[in-house]
């Protein structure tokens, strides 16, 4: 398989332009042409694929917050900082006791990663947009002791890790996704650290591209298998078939033994998932450089043994006539996701409740972490959205929970990631730009 990537796209000729040139020109020209929410929904509009030589760059610069400044919660919804000064957090996990585990994690090194001027000037814009610097490696326990909605207990839970982000707790168990495996630790109801150096329960696959390297975990109601989120190691196939090996798909894993087979493949970065009743969903980042109205990101439930297009085709059968060889017998079983999020959003975070323990009309349904946009004009996501479930199913249009990450000077105070409800009433939010976790509730 040969994708044509931006790596694969640039000429020799434009190898010598600077950087920041590069960066200049991507700014320009080509926008977004649909009306608001034209790209969300069950039946969103597929446009005709823009092809640019540089692709669409807009970058919300990260700026961190000011004192005092918040998110701007919607109508009849308050939110407060439960915990601040952290270091990047990414996601966040609710233990039974109702203490917080948050992951503290940025990208490992990825020498292999975009190499030459691209790899340079893709890294100045995750840099600008706050993705830039050394992990902590670290699973931060958060606890609120008196009820106030602000942590007043924190505590290294877990050091020494490697780019971790996903949790998931069985019984004393607590699992863990590290970029390149998954460890198991004895946990005990309560304790503030574990000493105990883990086991590691299977590999995940990393190594020197690892293109996307978050790996998230969920464990099956019953507790028997664990669902890991595994990314694709390039945006459309550029860096060849052999790179894609156990990627751009969920794992089922057994919880106890550790073997594993794919559940669910073609999804090219499956970052959030949640069950919904028996019912496993995701919410999934779509590929880039189609202009600023492709690809919609989605959320779906996931079907054994389903394909949902990646590279090959998106949104069901729209095929990227980028990668070569095509796959027309594949591209005719690609699944059509059943929810669009909206181009570009980088829809990251994913919870879903039926009693989330906000007032109507947030009770029922998923939540949504949009880290926001570099490759689209205008900037899409920097929200946490919610939408509403009605027999499990997704219904109606999302609404706003969290807005005014971004500034009025187009500067990213903030960007959220991980979601999840707190079990007391609240829902907390990983802001990994903001480093802070926020927590929203009715007033």
């Amino acid at each position: 398989m040969r994708g044509f990537g931006l790596r694969a796209r640039v000429a020799a000729p434009l190898m010598s332009i600077l950087p920041i040139v590069a960066l200049g020109l991507a700014g320009c020209g080509e926008q977004s042409l649909l009306p608001p929410d034209a790209d969300v929904g069950p039946a969103p509009q597929i446009v005709t694929p823009v092809s640019r030589i540089i692709p669409t760059v807009n970058i919300a610069p990260a700026v961190g917050w000011a004192r005092g400044e918040t998110p701007m919660p919607a109508p009849g919804l308050t939110v407060t900082a439960f915990a601040a000064g952290l270091d990047h957090p990414r996601n966040v996990y609710v233990l039974p006791n109702g203490d917080v585990l948050v992951a503290e994690s940025a990208a490992p090194p990825k020498p292999d990663d975009s190499p030459g001027l691209v790899g340079f000037v893709m890294r100045r814009v995750m840099a600008r947009a706050g993705a830039g610097g050394p992990s902590a490696n670290r699973i931060t326990l958060l606890r609120d002791t008196d009820g106030d909605g602000v942590a007043d207990v924190r505590s290294a839970f877990l050091t020494g890790l490697n780019s971790p982000y996903g949790m998931a707790l069985i019984g004393d168990r607590l699992y863990v996704a590290n970029t390149d495996a998954i460890m198991r630790y004895p946990y005990r109801r309560g304790e503030t650290a574990i000493a105990d150096p883990g086991t590691r329960l299977t590999a995940l696959p990393g190594g020197t591209i690892n293109h996307h390297w978050t790996k998230n975990l969920v464990a099956s109601p019953d507790g028997r298998f664990l669902y890991a989120s595994i990314g694709s190691n390039s945006n459309v196939g550029e860096n060849g078939l052999a790179a894609e090996e156990g990627r751009a798909q969920i794992w089922q894993v057994d919880a106890l033994t550790g073997a594993h087979r794919p559940y669910a493949t073609g999804l090219r970065n499956p970052n959030g998932l949640a069950f919904s009743g028996n019912t496993l969903w995701t919410a999934v980042n779509e590929r880039d450089e189609l202009g600023s109205d492709l690809v919609p990101d989605y959320m779906t439930s996931v079907r054994d043994g389903g394909f949902y297009g990646w590279p090959y085709s998106y949104f069901g059968g729209h095929v990227d006539r980028r990668v070569e060889p095509p796959r027309p017998d594949l591209v005719a079983r690609a699944i059509v996701p059943d929810y669009a999020l909206g181009a570009h959003t980088a829809s990251l975070g994913l919870a879903i409740t039926t009693q989330s323990g906000l007032p109507p009309p947030y009770r029922a349904g998923a939540f949504v972490g949009q880290h926001g946009s570099w490759n689209r004009k205008p900037l899409s996501g920097y929200r946490v959205v919610f939408v509403p479930f009605v027999d499990g199913k997704p219904t109606g249009a999302p609404r706003d929970v969290l807005t005014g990450f971004v500034d009025a000077m187009g500067k990213a105070r903030g960007r959220p990631v991980g979601v999840a409800p707190d079990g007391r009433g609240g829902l907390l939010v990983a802001d990994d730009a903001g480093n802070t976790i926020w927590r929203v509730t009715g007033r």
